[in-house]
């Protein structure tokens, strides 16, 4: 049996590795019995739970290129684990880096910043409870002709302050499509 602070770790990678797949089902199952929180602005936290919310909001939210991957790599590092003495609660904090390459545009850091999870363990195996994201840092993701980025849930003013794993883009000045705009108002 792994223990718990590896197999947190795993979660951690998983679902870095599922998102730069393309594998929205998998990132979605992830979540089966958990949250993903996106804040838009200083006073508002959207929460999308379970499964098909989670699902919905990357179906709406992120570009998959003719290869089926949205073009990244996510790259979580400096993972501090913390397991409840009880041990079927826990807690992490990690840092992200995303990288892109999309065209002729070389591979670049487009955005960075912090995940906090909250996981408990759901028929004998850890599980995401919460995953709460803080952008720090925007690269100049601007590219692929003119592409606009466009960071999942987000509307276009709140471009730095959302970030929940994937990154999509629009031709520059066009408007999010009706799912995304849906998203925003809820």
């Amino acid at each position: 049996m792994t223990e718990p602070a590896r197999a947190i770790e795993n979660l951690l990678y998983l679902y870095a590795e599922r998102i730069d797949a393309g594998d929205l089902e998998g990132v979605a199952e992830l979540f089966t019995h958990g949250r993903i929180q996106v804040s838009h602005g200083a006073n508002s936290v959207r929460t999308f739970e379970g499964r098909d919310a989670v699902l919905a909001l990357y179906r709406a939210s992120t570009r998959l290129y003719e290869d089926g991957t949205p073009r990244t790599k996510h790259v979580t590092t400096n993972a501090f684990i913390e397991v409840e003495p009880i041990g079927t609660r826990a807690s992490a904090r990690s840092g992200f880096t995303v990288f892109q390459q999309v065209g002729d545009t070389p591979l670049q850091p487009i955005v960075c910043g912090r995940y906090a999870d909250t996981f408990h363990v759901v028929d004998g195996r850890w599980c995401f409870d919460t995953r709460r994201m803080q952008v720090d840092l925007v690269g100049d993701a601007v590219h692929d002709g003119g592409a606009q980025p466009t960071l999942v849930g987000e509307v276009p003013e709140d471009r730095a302050r959302v970030h929940s794993g994937a990154l999509g883009h629009r031709p520059h000045g066009e408007a999010p499509p009706v799912a995304d705009r849906r998203l925003a108002q809820q």
